[in-house]
């Protein structure tokens, strides 16, 4: 079988059906100059540096025809998909469904909550509204990966520690075999990346594989090109 070499703990073996790779949250509040996550007191740069290589990931997978799905953390404008506890947790200013920078917080029809222009969604790329942190939690994730016939999930995205990480083990619950591009993913604090990928990759890769974009793309292309 096909597989990533160079992957963390082993090499990721690569199906005879199309990997998919999954964006989580790289949505404008979060990742831009004057966004909810900067109003809270986060270096929103930190966050930035991933976009080159996850675009350069994101512009191999379109050009292998191979599935993408991309996430927001999502609530309706009513926040009737929100429990009071998600709304009042937390010691911030503004709490969801304020008023912010950009638009209500964490509202899906606000500015904000939109996906960054470098990396918007085309068409037939289904986007996910998440009202939770993991992607399966009360949305169509899981039919749309049904429909995709899809076993390998390449995971990318904000933040490494929150809702990529709940995504990726929510997934691995479900029997999918999940790898994190590295360098495609970022927290607000680098030791908590850290501590991620160290549980990811731990006793014989756990919850599933880590590697960079760069061996990503080479396997891809010498695979399904």
């Amino acid at each position: 079988m096909n597989s990533i070499h160079t992957a963390k703990p082993y090499p990721y073996p690569l199906p005879n059906n199309k990997p998919c790779l999954v964006i989580i949250d790289m949505q404008k509040d979060f990742v831009e100059p004057g966004g909810f996550g900067e109003s809270l007191g986060n270096d929103v740069s930190v966050l930035r540096k991933i976009i080159p290589n996850l675009l350069d990931l994101l512009t191999c997978f379109r050009k292998l025809g191979l599935p993408v799905i991309h996430t927001r953390e999502a609530h309706n404008d009513e926040l009737s998909d929100c429990p009071p506890s998600k709304i009042a947790r937390g010691n911030s200013t503004l709490k969801i469904g304020d008023e912010g920078p950009m638009g209500r917080i964490l509202v899906s029809s606000s500015d904000g909550n939109q996906i960054i222009p470098e990396l918007a969604p085309i068409e037939g790329e289904p986007v996910i509204l998440k009202p939770g942190k993991g992607a399966f939690h009360n949305t169509n994730f899981s039919k749309i990966l049904t429909s995709l016939n899809a076993s390998h999930l390449i995971f990318t995205g904000v933040t490494t520690e929150v809702c990529v990480q709940t995504s990726m083990r929510e997934a691995n619950d479900r029997g999918y075999e999940c790898l994190l591009v590295d360098d495609c993913t970022e927290s607000y604090f680098p030791e908590f990346k850290k501590s991620t990928i160290d549980m990811v990759i731990a006793q014989g890769g756990i919850v599933g594989w880590v590697d960079q974009s760069e061996n990503i793309i080479s396997a891809l292309e010498d695979v399904y090109e």
